[in-house]
């Protein structure tokens, strides 16, 4: 979350791949990447939360494929979401980056990092925004959105699988998803980028200009964002239920009186 929801260009070609964790600046490094590249960035949280109602039920089946090992129905539905993309950042295909690599094999692969307890002090912020035992019912009459709470358990999974069942340690989990990287991303398509460095540094490792000195590196508070998204679904699911039991108090009513 962070940005508004990106649509597809017809003759885009996916050139990077955004592997860092979520909460480590991928809004920021979206907005840099559609500058950069001149072209549309899946950034999953906020397509995910944001874009069409259509994506979660997309990556639900996507992830359901994934945890069987179903290879040819992964590769099928990423390369349908990724298709008119110049990027794609943020969980979950921060977490699909071989699969990414075998449709797109030339492209970039960027990993943001930060400071480790920063970075799990702001997961389990997020973890208490997106968890609250009645998201499930709140979020039940919005289109999309009624899947969100399935998407969560299959992410949960995901990371059981990549973690090897350890996704609890945060600390652990850090370290490893580095180390993961550098096995399975060649070493001279891995950009390990901290978005504070602002521009050089990510330009050097994608090997692009550095734009002009008036053009600031977009910093974007995904926290405030992502709080703040999340309290108007709930607020949208609430006005749905309430519209919803008042016309049923409505049509019960005149049931009682003409019966």
């Amino acid at each position: 979350m962070g940005q508004s929801p990106s649509s597809p260009q017809p003759n885009t070609q996916l050139q990077v791949i955004g592997a860092g964790l979520s909460r480590t600046g991928t809004a920021s490094l979206s907005a840099a990447l559609a500058h950069l590249l001149n072209g549309p960035v899946y950034h999953g949280g906020t397509q995910i939360t944001a874009g069409p109602p259509t994506e979660l039920p997309r990556w639900n089946r996507l992830l359901r494929h994934w945890l069987r090992r179903d290879e040819a129905a992964t590769l099928s539905l990423l390369r349908e979401i990724t298709t008119g993309y110049a990027a794609i950042t943020d969980a979950p295909a921060s977490h699909l980056v071989p699969e990414l690599l075998t449709l797109y094999p030339n492209a970039k692969v960027v990993v943001t990092v930060r400071d480790r307890q920063a970075w799990i002090q702001s997961v389990d912020t997020l973890a208490s925004v997106v968890t609250p035992w009645f998201l499930w019912a709140v979020l039940l009459p919005l289109p999309g959105m009624r899947h969100f709470m399935t998407f969560i358990s299959l992410v949960r999974a995901q990371w059981g699988c990549v973690y090897e069942g350890k996704a609890q340690d945060k600390a652990w989990v850090y370290h490893r998803h580095l180390e993961w990287l550098k096995e399975v991303v060649p070493a001279d398509q891995l950009v390990v980028f901290d978005v504070k460095d602002g521009w050089e540094l990510l330009c050097r490792g994608l090997g692009v200009e550095v734009p002009p000195k008036d053009v600031p590196f977009p910093r974007i508070n995904d926290a405030k964002a992502m709080e703040q998204g999340a309290a108007d679904h709930i607020r949208r699911g609430l006005v749905r239920w309430a519209v919803g039991l008042g016309v049923l108090g409505v049509g019960l009513a005149w049931w009682w009186r003409w019966r």
